[in-house]
C-alpha cells in the first residue's frame, strides 16, 4: 500500500483509506462483517480511517474504538466529525454559525467522540457541514484553540458540501484548517478548478469523499434499482437523479479497459491526482476491501485513459435531494 504526506501534518497516510458510515448508517450493516472488513484492511496496510457521530449516533465510532483495540501497535489515524447543532445535512446558505458549531456543542461532542473512541485525543476533528460565511467569526477558531490546549484534539478539518468545493476557501486561508474533506471522482472533478491550488498552496490534507457517487460509479445501478426500506439512497436516487447517473455510468463503461473494473478505474482516476492525500470508499464486504486495497498498490493508467475520463465531467448544483 503507497502512502502519502497527509499536508502540513506531516502523517504519512495510506492512499486507501476507509469511510465508515455504510457500518453504521445503511441498511444491511453487520457488525461481525465490519470487524473482519476492517481487520483486513489493516492487515492489507490501510491506516486513516474517516467516521463520524452522525454515523449511528456514535456506532461508527464506537466500532473503530474496537479496531483499536486489536491492533494495539498499530499506528492509525482516526478522523471523526461533529455534526452541526441543528442535525441538518447539507448546510445552507444563511443558516448561523450559532445555530450550527457554537463552542459548547463543538465541545459536547468532542467529549463524545472522545468516550465512544475510547481515546485521549482525536488525530482528526472535522465539521460535518460548513458555510465559508463563517471563517471570519471567532467563535469556533477560540473552541478549538482550547480543546487543542487541553490536548483532546490534534489537526482540525472541514467536510465540504456536495457539489460546493469553494464554500471553504476563506476559511482555509484563515490557517486553522489543515484538512478538507471534498466529494472528487469521476463525475465530480470541480474541486480541481479552485480548491486544489488553494490546498496545495497552504499545505492542506485532502481527503476524497464519495469516490463512486453514492453507487453510480460501481457501474450497478439500473433504472430498477430499488433500496431497502429507510436506505437513506432512496431519497439521494429520486428519479431524475437515478436516471441521470445510470445513463452517465453507462457511457463511461463503453471506455473501460478489458480486465478492469468501473470501480477500479474510478479509484484509480482519484489517485492520478497528487493533491489527495487519501481517498476513503466505504467497504462492508471483505471483498470489497481486497479489491480496493490493491488499487492502493497500482493505480497507474494510460494518459489516453485520462484523457476520456476527464470528459465524462459531470457539474451539478446543489439541490434539496443532494445532501
Amino acid at each position: 500500500m503507497e502512502h502519502r504526506r497527509f499536508g502540513r501534518t506531516g502523517w504519512q497516510v495510506s492512499v486507501i483509506g476507509y469511510g465508515m458510515w455504510g457500518l453504521a448508517g445503511w441498511q444491511g450493516s453487520d457488525d461481525r462483517q465490519s470487524d473482519a472488513s476492517l481487520d483486513l484492511a489493516v492487515e492489507k496496510g490501510c491506516n486513516f480511517f474517516d467516521t463520524a457521530w452522525g454515523y449511528g449516533k456514535g456506532k461508527s465510532e464506537k466500532i473503530l474504538s474496537g479496531l483499536i483495540r486489536r491492533h494495539p501497535d498499530t499506528r492509525l489515524y482516526l478522523a471523526t466529525k461533529i455534526p452541526p447543532k441543528n442535525f441538518k445535512w447539507p448546510s445552507r446558505r444563511g443558516y448561523r454559525l450559532k445555530d450550527c458549531f457554537p463552542a459548547d456543542h463543538i465541545k459536547e461532542y468532542v467529549e463524545k467522540s472522545l468516550s465512544n473512541l475510547k481515546v485521549d485525543i482525536i488525530d482528526l476533528i472535522q465539521f460535518h457541514v460548513w458555510e465559508d460565511d463563517w471563517s471570519g467569526q471567532d467563535e469556533w477558531k477560540l473552541a478549538l484553540d482550547q480543546l487543542k490546549r487541553s490536548g483532546k484534539i490534534d489537526k482540525v478539518g472541514i467536510s465540504i458540501n456536495r457539489w460546493e468545493p469553494e464554500n471553504a476557501i476563506s476559511t482555509l486561508k484563515t490557517g486553522e484548517i489543515d484538512a478538507v474533506q471534498v466529494i472528487y471522482n469521476i463525475f465530480d472533478q470541480a474541486p480541481e478548478d479552485r480548491l486544489f491550488p488553494v490546498c496545495r498552496e497552504l499545505d492542506i490534507g485532502v481527503i476524497a469523499r464519495v469516490p463512486f457517487d453514492e453507487g453510480s460509479l460501481t457501474g450497478n445501478l439500473t433504472l430498477d434499482t430499488k433500496f431497502p426500506e429507510g436506505d437513506w439512497r432512496n431519497t439521494y436516487f429520486v428519479p431524475e437523479n437515478l436516471k441521470s447517473s445510470v445513463e452517465k455510468a453507462e457511457a463511461l463503461k463503453e471506455i473501460i479497459p478489458d480486465g478492469m473494473t468501473l470501480p477500479e478505474v474510478a479509484l484509480k482516476f482519484i489517485l492520478q491526482n497528487k493533491d489527495v492525500s487519501t481517498v476513503i470508499p466505504g467497504m462492508r464486504q471483505q471483498r470489497n476491501v481486497l479489491a480496493n486495497m490493491a488499487v492502493g498498490e497500482d493505480y497507474k493508467l494510460t494518459d489516453k485513459l485520462m484523457a476520456e475520463l476527464k470528459e465524462h465531467r459531470w457539474d451539478r448544483e446543489p439541490t434539496q435531494w443532494s445532501q
